[in-house]
């Protein structure tokens, strides 16, 4: 029986089997997440329904079962079609979130080819693709290390 609130069979061994360093994607229903796969990394589709699960709702899980010591989230545009003129508001769910686990890290943002790239990277072990509909709601984890016994 598992204490945490992550209880994903295959979610869990993967990370079981991940380490210091090792990415999580949690991704947006708008992401590519089946082409955009680093060359170790896993898919798990959670996208249900429009909205159901969304990017927020696997991070809370998340952050019961692993430690974490990044978390990038990609860059909204400023111009074009999908431009937006502040941070998402998922942006702010995130910092809640991370707050409500007790931990002090910062959303970090990166540039959208940029994003793609370190999704791209060895290390990235996982995506979790959601049907989440915000747009920029794409968030790069990094598992830091346990501490306590």
């Amino acid at each position: 029986m598992l204490k945490h609130r992550l209880i994903h069979p295959e979610i869990n061994a993967i990370l079981g089997r991940a380490g210091h360093h090792a990415k999580v994607l949690i991704a947006d229903g708008n992401y590519p997440a089946s082409s955009t796969l680093g060359p170790n990394a896993e898919l798990v589709s959670l996208n249900l329904s429009p909205g159901i699960v969304t990017c927020d709702q696997v991070l809370g899980a998340l952050l019961s079962a692993i430690p974490i010591e990044r978390a990038n989230t990609m860059m909204y545009e400023t111009s074009g079609p999908y431009a937006l003129a502040e941070d998402p508001p998922v942006w702010a769910e995130y910092r809640r979130t991370i707050e409500s686990a007790g931990l002090a890290i910062e959303l970090v943002p990166i540039e959208k080819w940029q994003f793609y790239e370190a999704v791209a990277t060895s290390d990235h072990v996982l995506t979790i693709q959601t049907a989440d509909q915000q747009r920029f709601a794409n968030l790069l984890l990094t598992i830091g290390v346990r501490m306590e016994g």
